[in-house]
């Protein structure tokens, strides 16, 4: 298995943006490519991303009563797109066409996955979409193993069942999905699509995380633009909200895209896509937690047990991965 690298940090933002500049040539970025010496440290920062990711879904559903899911993905991937722009300049302007053509085409999945999970948040609760979403680590081995031949090893699949079954409970079965819920699984899905392509586009090729973050936000941001426009004109562009909607997209964008996506990018070109969609899979528990202290959504003990086979068909997925 190669090793990850040490761009796997979440703690705070502040941690990736503002490393001391060994020398004039060095961005911001640069002390966070350092190979990481314990891969424990590197999956400590995966979860970060996954409470982070799973704090964005209450975040998000509560910025969505001040506008509306265009609105929303667009400045929050403005946002993403200046920052990490000016963080890594200098390594855009070197960017290859083939890099800048494949940053592009992920980039356009992302927006994908944004427009499906987005729209589910406001068609269904906070909880489900967290819960649901976790369903891409039964899709990400899948696909990841499919694409090279093999069948996933037993473990694996075995794991997977676990989760799903926890989701399965969390959510009261198949039959209670709403359409927001199948919007959701269809970001599930696009995660794992995206997860796989990331690994596989980008192997052996030289672009840095941050200039890859930069041009993904860059066609999210660009695509949803085009569709905001077409719906909601130009002068739709422009939101009347309060301090907390500005909060909301602030903490989306620089904790739950900047760090995150950096630190997935970075991830899963080292590690496997196997390995972190299974850590990613404890986001549903975090979602699920902060959804009911954020927005005061049902806690029940029948929820506890299906958060509980979540998280630990996500560690025997680990265990299993690790195997292999």
């Amino acid at each position: 298995m190669n090793r990850l690298n040490c761009s796997h940090s979440f703690c705070r933002v502040g941690w990736m943006m503002c490393q001391h500049k060994e020398n004039s040539n060095v961005n911001v970025f640069e002390s966070a490519r350092r190979p990481l010496t314990s891969s424990f440290l590197a999956d400590l920062a995966v979860l970060g991303v996954a409470f982070f990711w799973g704090a964005s879904y209450p975040v998000a559903k509560g910025a969505l009563f001040y506008a509306p899911v265009l609105i929303l993905i667009l400045y929050r991937f403005l946002i993403t797109t200046i920052v990490m722009a000016v963080a890594a300049r200098h390594e855009i302007a070197s960017i290859s066409w083939g890099d800048c053509i494949r940053g592009i085409v992920l980039g356009t999945i992302l927006f994908s996955i944004f427009i499906a999970e987005t729209y589910g948040i406001a068609s269904t609760s906070a909880m489900n979409t967290a819960l649901i979403i976790s369903l891409c680590v039964i899709f990400t081995p899948i696909i990841d193993y499919g694409l090279s031949g093999r069948l996933p090893p037993p473990g694996i699949l075995a794991s997977a069942a676990i989760s799903c079954t926890g989701v399965g409970i969390l959510t009261g079965g198949i039959g209670k999905f709403s359409p927001g819920d199948a919007l959701v699984l269809g970001a599930a899905i696009l995660r794992a699509i995206m997860a796989v392509s990331t690994k596989r586009l980008l192997a052996g090729r030289q672009i840095s995380s941050a200039a890859l973050t930069a041009i993904q936000g860059s066609a999210v941001a660009t695509l949803t633009f085009v569709l905001a426009i077409a719906q909601f004109g130009i002068h739709g562009l422009i939101v009347n909200a309060t301090l907390q909607f500005w909060g909301a997209v602030a903490f989306l964008s620089l904790f739950c895209t900047i760090a995150a996506f950096y630190i997935q990018n970075a991830t899963v070109r080292k590690s496997t896509p196997t390995r972190v969609g299974f850590l990613m899979g404890t986001e549903p528990f975090f979602g699920f937690v902060l959804a009911h202290l954020l927005l005061t959504e049902s806690l029940t003990a029948t929820g506890f047990i299906g958060a509980g086979l979540v998280l630990a068909g996500t560690f025997a997925g680990i265990f299993f991965e690790s195997r292999t």
